[in-house]
């Protein structure tokens, strides 16, 4: 079975990336989402760029792009929203991608939370598997355990992630969701005056949770 197999078995349509309004503007500029590691290198991201976490401890692997499986991970985005930038005026974004990027060369996936102890990496369709078991190790005696409501196409522990190398073209970007009519207005606006096209915006604020 090819990761586009279990892709398909499970009915994971998108590949989430959440973003502040102020990361849109960059990647929408750059055509890309760059990895951490990539930042630097462009000058008007540097102007641009303003990191979800504060402070990262995973910086052997800041040469990957953080993405989440058909939900983004509710806990660091309340942390990020509600504790390091929660003064700051800006608003945020998630960027839906074709879940057929997970298929790509180079995508490794983890379990769990990239620093957790209990985290397994793996590529390929044993790696994407390895995200539905019935039960995932998180840390110390942390388990994550899969129920009969959890969705075909959500990864055991929400907290997992697929790890896309250096950048992700938004040339497979579909979808932005934003939480407001007024932040609609703001995106579309950009999408315009950057010509993009095949790209929705779209008011959602249950993306978010």
């Amino acid at each position: 079975m090819s990761v586009a197999s279990v892709v398909l078995e499970r009915g994971i349509e998108e590949v989430l990336h959440f973003t502040t309004n102020k990361g849109v503007v960059g990647i929408l500029a750059s055509g890309c989402v760059k990895s951490r590691g990539e930042l630097p290198t462009e000058k008007y991201l540097e102007y641009v760029y303003s990191p979800n976490c504060v402070k990262r401890y995973d910086a052997p692997w800041f040469g990957y792009v953080n993405l989440s499986i058909s939900r983004i991970n509710s806990s660091l985005f309340d942390v990020a929203s509600g504790r390091w930038h929660r003064d700051s005026d800006l608003w945020w974004c998630v960027l839906a991608f074709d879940s057929v990027v997970l298929s790509h060369p180079g995508v490794l996936f983890a379990t769990t939370n990239n620093m957790y102890s209990g985290v397994s990496r793996a590529s390929g369709e044993v790696g994407l598997n390895a995200l539905f078991e019935s039960e995932v190790p998180q840390y110390l005696a942390r388990v994550a355990r899969r129920s009969s409501v959890t969705p075909l196409n959500q990864p055991t522990c929400f907290q997992a992630e697929a790890l896309y190398p250096k950048s992700l073209s938004i040339g497979f970007l579909r979808t932005i969701y934003v939480a407001t009519p007024e932040h609609e207005d703001v995106v579309c606006g950009q999408l315009f005056m950057l010509d993009i096209s095949g790209v929705s915006c779209v008011v959602c604020p249950e993306r978010f949770s």
